[in-house]
């Protein structure tokens, strides 16, 4: 069965074509057309310019996906769309291009959760994966484990409580003038520095809760930051060697703090729920620092990690068309009136 998937949520324009059968998760074409130069001005996304992005990169990208995966529209057997959550301007050009797709070839229409098709992501990836397992997904807006019973049904473990590892990230990376996108230069400068550098507030929640809070970290950060400055010893990503170091000490502390923090929960899922198996998903499961750190855990505990690569660890359409087959298969179909959320 061949599914044509797009996904705009955010920043990055994707469309894709899957070959997906019992025993087959094919990816025949997964074009992303991503905004970094863009939002890169600004220091962040800025929704308004995201999807007028989307709007002038869609039609061609999906006629390039078809092109690529060497079919057209009368071969598709289903259309998958991100449709949740994520910013509603930019969902809605996904939406309602997938809409008027669909309507106009008789195509079943398919809303996919873009938090499972992260989760997806490691299905393409390790073809033997099945449920049950337990997911951690980790990315600029989530911080989530669920327990995934079946490829649709997900049971909400315990999540962050306010703002996500991601955004952590991103937040303090540009404050010491990392370049946009921080969190990925966070991970590299990280590697250069002693994790033991900065004692900083574990986000990991007391207690035998799965909950995480980053905005503490975040501001004992920016505080640690601040108080440097005003003793005339500022703090920043540059060129000269003691400031380089000291930037670098710090992002490896602070990068140390979050990554421990999830290991404990994750670790305390496991124990929870018994699973043998973990995926880990979403944006931030490109850090090297977090893969680290629950291959080890993994390696302890006797379960099986799955990981997507790299390149399908961001907004990708090939994922949505994974989790789609299976939303598919389930009976799930929306029409003319499917519309976005911003909310899971």
């Amino acid at each position: 069965m061949l599914i044509l998937a797009l996904e705009s949520s955010c920043d990055e324009t994707s469309a894709a074509v899957l070959d997906m059968d019992t025993g087959r998760r094919a990816i025949r074409s997964n074009l992303v057309a991503s905004q970094i130069a863009v939002h890169r001005l600004y220091g962040g996304v800025v929704p308004e310019i995201a999807s007028r992005a989307h709007i002038e990169a869609i039609t061609s990208l999906t006629r390039d996906a078809l092109a690529e995966a060497g079919c057209t529209l009368f071969d598709i057997g289903a259309i998958g769309v991100t449709a949740s959550p994520g910013l509603i301007g930019a969902l809605l050009v996904g939406v309602n291009f997938a809409k008027s797709l669909a309507y106009a070839n008789r195509i079943p229409l398919v809303p996919v959760n873009h938090i499972r098709a992260h989760v997806a992501a490691a299905l393409l990836a390790h073809p033997d994966l099945e449920p049950p397992f337990l997911a951690l997904v980790v990315s600029g807006g989530h911080t989530t484990l669920y327990a995934v019973d079946t490829y649709t049904d997900y049971r909400l473990l315990g999540g962050t409580r306010d703002d996500a590892a991601g955004e952590a990230f991103d937040k303090v990376g540009r404050v010491i003038g990392l370049p946009y996108p921080g969190g990925a230069a966070m991970d590299k400068l990280a590697a250069l520095g002693d994790p033991t550098a900065v004692k900083l507030p574990s986000p990991a929640l007391p207690g035998d809760t799965l909950d995480f809070s980053f905005s503490g970290l975040k501001t004992a950060a920016l505080n640690y930051l601040n108080g440097e400055a005003q003793r005339g010893t500022p703090i920043a990503a540059s060129p000269d060697a003691l400031t380089a170091g000291r930037a670098a000490d710090l992002a490896a502390s602070y990068t140390d703090t979050i990554v421990r923090a999830i290991v404990k929960k994750t670790d305390l899922a496991l124990k929870q729920t018994g699973r043998k198996t973990l995926v880990l998903a979403g944006g931030v499961a490109a850090n090297s620092h977090l893969r680290a750190g629950l291959t080890a855990l993994g390696a302890k505990r006797g379960v099986r990690l799955c990981m997507p690569p790299l390149s399908l660890c961001g907004d990708n359409a090939a994922m949505v068309g994974a989790q789609a087959y299976y939303e598919f298969l389930a009976g799930v179909r929306a029409d003319t009136a499917l519309n976005a959320s911003a909310c899971d």
